[in-house]
């Protein structure tokens, strides 16, 4: 089995410096956890804000990449790059956990194709269309839905990133964008972190029309361990817990993450949140259950949105717990064969269908 986790916002948290190589307190990734976790290779995403402009977008996942970069030298013995199914084999059989990199948010590009074609030579193998606010690429599920979908460029890039190989990611888009890339795309596409909407009701989560037309598609759906996307019932927990007005100590630690005391506040903040009443891994498991008899067992992965949640699913805190989600999934009857497919297969398999000509 080849476990292969579809989105871990981990670059951010290099850039809030983590060190990959050591077993970190209060952190979700890093090498030991994941070699303790039993996972062989994640998309790293290189995540940008939505409030960023352009240029300074591009600067952000410029920045991010360099820091990525430079991790990735420092721990050869450990990790290796992989950019197809083949390396990631080749790297498990060397030892060596395998990074993809993504983008999260189109907005670097701007409505230039060149720069598609810059983040594809540095290796990138998806991009996320947009994230919590419409791009110039098309409208997300948060916003105020600027173009009715794909935008002009949005409806060339789509063609552009079938003709070079890169993987379309749906996550964070409008439907009305996942219908439009999906009529576009005449390759299969992929939605890398969210849950089923039947479930929770969450903006952010796919629907089961959408879950059927991305797997007439050919795509993959990754389901994630975001307690806010798992359960509707988290939120009111949340909300009565008066944690959200504490957000902004995140900002504060973003801001200056070699500052012990804001760090510390943070971390805090973190314990706080695990302390709440959260859905469990089985609930996580609902999810996988629902995509999988609405879409097929082909078309079901993971992709759980390490380091870009500020808690997670009970049983899930860190990605060296990751091996609970097959007990879990053998004690629902998942057959070896199954649980292979939703580990990393079915995402490796859209992963090669992209590059193919």
């Amino acid at each position: 089995m080849f476990v292969l986790d579809s989105h871990c916002d981990t670059p951010s948290q290099i850039l809030r410096l983590r060190d990959l190589s050591l077993d970190n307190d209060h952190a979700h990734v890093d090498f030991p956890k994941l070699a303790r976790g039993g996972v062989d290779g994640a998309f790293f995403a290189i995540y940008v804000p939505a409030s960023l402009g352009q240029v300074e977008a591009e600067a952000y996942a410029d920045l991010l990449l360099e820091r990525l970069n430079a991790t990735m030298e420092a721990n050869q013995d450990k990790a290796a790059y992989a950019q197809t199914s083949n390396q990631a084999f080749l790297n498990k059989e060397k030892g060596l956990f395998s990074v993809f990199i993504g983008l999260e948010n189109g907005s670097p590009l701007g409505t230039s194709l060149e720069k598609l074609q810059k983040y594809y030579d540095q290796g990138v193998r998806y991009m996320t269309l947009c994230h919590s606010a419409d791009n110039e690429i098309c409208d997300s599920c948060a916003a105020a839905k600027r173009w009715g979908g794909l935008s002009p460029f949005g409806k060339t890039l789509i063609p552009e990133m079938n003709r070079i190989g890169m993987m379309i990611d749906l996550a964070h888009s409008s439907d009305q964008t996942m219908k439009d890339v999906l009529e576009l795309s005449s390759k299969p596409v992929a939605y890398t972190h969210g849950c089923c909407r039947a479930l929770a009701s969450h903006r952010r989560n796919i629907s089961d029309e959408m879950l059927r037309a991305l797997a007439d598609n050919g795509g993959v759906a990754c389901m994630s361990i975001y307690p806010c996307f798992l359960d509707d019932d988290f939120l009111r927990v949340l909300d009565e817990s008066g944690l959200e007005s504490k957000m902004w100590i995140e900002d504060e630690f973003i801001k200056d993450p070699s500052d012990p005391m804001k760090r510390r506040a943070w971390e805090e903040v973190q314990m706080e949140l695990c302390a709440l009443a959260r859905p469990s891994i089985a609930r996580v498991v609902d999810h996988i259950e629902h995509a999988v008899n609405v879409a097929g067992i082909e078309h079901v992965g993971i992709g759980t949105d390490y380091d870009g949640i500020e808690v997670t699913a009970e049983g899930l805190e860190t990605i060296a717990k990751f091996g609970s989600l097959w007990d879990e999934m053998t004690r629902r009857g998942f057959s070896a064969k199954e649980q292979n497919l939703i580990a990393g297969k079915n995402l490796l398999r859209v992963l090669k269908d992209v590059r193919r000509r």
